[in-house]
């Protein structure tokens, strides 16, 4: 006589979790802009940060004010201001922004050869100012190039991210290790 085996049973498969959206398509697949207008205006803020790598001897020009275009720093600066509130006509489907408030700085680490650009951008509004945050700091290392690149063709521009955001619907968020 064989002995039977207990019933296989199924395993329960958790809930599918739904694919995420892309919400700058519509069902179509068609590219639009996104309906903010039912969103309550709320404060929300970003920061971004990203870095240029370059020559030690380019390095010392920027930290000494002697490059010769002149101060870089201060430049650059001005250049990823104005590129926040410029957002929405780079970017096609970014919603223009009433900015509040946008503070970039610069900080040189001479250990790494870089220049890191930190940008905070502010808005009292219906979506959030991640896009501003990240071009201005996009721009302001684009102007270091700019500034430095007839001395050091070579720099490179990496670390271009998010690091916070505050306020609206989905709350706030942090990248990792920041």
């Amino acid at each position: 006589m064989t002995k039977s085996l207990p019933p296989v049973q199924a395993a329960v498969e958790p809930a599918a979790t739904p694919a995420p959206v892309l919400s700058h398509f519509d069902p179509h697949g068609q590219a639009h802009m996104v309906d903010v207008s039912a969103k309550a205006e709320t404060h929300r803020i970003a920061r971004a940060s990203g870095t240029i790598r370059m020559q030690p001897a380019t390095l010392a020009l920027v930290r000494g004010g002697n490059a010769k275009k002149g101060d870089v720093i201060g430049i650059a600066r001005i250049a990823a201001i104005q590129a926040s509130k410029r957002t929405a006509e780079l970017v096609p489907l970014c919603h223009p922004l009433p900015i509040t408030r946008v503070a970039v700085e610069f900080e040189i680490d001479a250990a790494q050869n870089l220049v890191r650009c930190t940008a905070q951008v502010e808005t009292l509004g219906r979506t959030g100012v991640e896009m501003e945050a990240l071009t201005a700091v996009q721009v302001g290392l684009l102007t270091v190039y700019d500034m430095c690149k007839a001395v050091d063709r070579g720099m490179v521009m990496g670390d271009i991210r998010v690091l916070e955001k505050h306020g609206g619907k989905s709350g706030d968020w942090a990248a990792g290790g920041t």
